[in-house]
């Protein structure tokens, strides 16, 4: 199977949906790969595996560290790496970091969170051979700010602002955009206003693709699910009675059988 580039991604639109799914490794990168379009290693990882409130605390350098091992472990899909909170601020920052997402890692883009007040920053990085997954609606960096997740599009305010900001990133050269928490009118009138595909998660069925945290799309985090996520798996009830199992084993010396000792 090839390996997923920018062009395959930007000429699926009105051709066929595109799956996006998050890791954070290369064992779970490998079982993804050449089954979903991207994986993308999203800042989400400080929430689903570091067990933090929200996705600022995450730092570059664990991104990178992160974006590393899913490389290794995905030859086929496309690899995107979130840029963390605070790492461009300014053009001159992101271009410095961004840079070294590239230099230290094989990763195939970068995304970033923002409408019309990051296009400068998309077209700086765009311009120098970065390309950029844009990210708008409902963005976890501001979750602070906001003062919680809030739904974006319920008005016509919102709306507006929403296709202007879509229409400001693909002009600066977006090879995509993530909606996130967008009603699905809005959504679908957003995907049909630009040439590039849109992903969305929370933003209904009428974007280009679909995107899912891993971790909730197969049930490994059962304390509260998302309206959104759809579960494909009781991926934390399996690996309990797996656990307990393997306890029972040992507990009554079933564990190590013959067959496995040597």
């Amino acid at each position: 199977m090839d390996k997923k580039n920018i062009n395959h991604i930007k000429q699926s639109k009105h051709k066929e949906k595109i799956s996006m799914i998050t890791a954070y490794d290369a064992l779970m990168a490998h079982i993804f790969d050449g089954m979903v379009d991207i994986i993308l290693v999203g800042d989400s990882l400080s929430m689903s595996f570091g067990g933090d409130r929200d996705t600022l605390g995450i730092s570059l350098e664990n991104m990178i560290y992160h974006t590393k091992a899913v490389c290794n472990g995905a030859k086929t899909s496309l690899v995107v790496c979130d840029m963390p909170f605070g790492s461009y601020i300014d053009k001159k920052q992101a271009i410095e970091n961004a840079t070294k997402i590239y230099k230290q890692t094989n990763a195939d883009a970068v995304k970033i969170e923002g409408g019309s007040n990051r296009a400068d920053i998309v077209q700086e990085l765009t311009q120098n051979s970065i390309a950029v997954m844009g990210h708008i609606g409902l963005m976890p960096q501001f979750v602070r700010c906001e003062g919680g997740y809030k739904v974006k599009g319920k008005n016509d305010n919102e709306r507006e602002r929403l296709l202007k900001d879509a229409k400001a990133i693909e002009e600066a050269g977006a090879f995509c955009i993530v909606l996130e928490g967008v009603k699905t009118e809005v959504a679908k009138e957003i995907s049909e206003s630009l040439d590039i595909p849109t992903i969305g998660i929370g933003a209904g069925k009428y974007t280009d693709g679909q995107v899912l945290v891993w971790s909730d799309m197969l049930g490994f985090f059962d304390e509260f699910q998302p309206k959104f996520v759809k579960k494909y798996l009781d991926g934390a009830g399996l690996i309990k009675k797996a656990v307990k199992e393997y306890v029972e084993d040992i507990k009554s010396g079933r564990f190590p059988a013959a067959e496995n000792s040597y």
